[in-house]
């Protein structure tokens, strides 16, 4: 049985592994260019799945943290 105790209740945040382009823009608040500039550099470390390009979202946060 669940416990509904909002008094109890607690939120996790469960961290993304990956985020697309568009939301590593919104996220850091640089631009799309920049976003990609970075991972031609190195900066960012990306992986390709099909056609989609994801962003490590512990990169994202090492970049942020400099």
């Amino acid at each position: 049985m669940h416990d509904l105790d909002p008094s109890r209740s607690e939120i996790v945040f469960i961290e993304p592994l990956t985020v697309r382009i568009p939301t590593a823009v919104e996220l850091t608040g640089l631009s799309r260019s920049r976003i990609y500039e970075l991972i031609v550099s190195g900066d960012l470390e990306v992986v390709k799945v099909g056609r989609s390009t994801l962003v490590l979202y512990t990169s994202l946060k090492a970049l942020i943290g400099r």
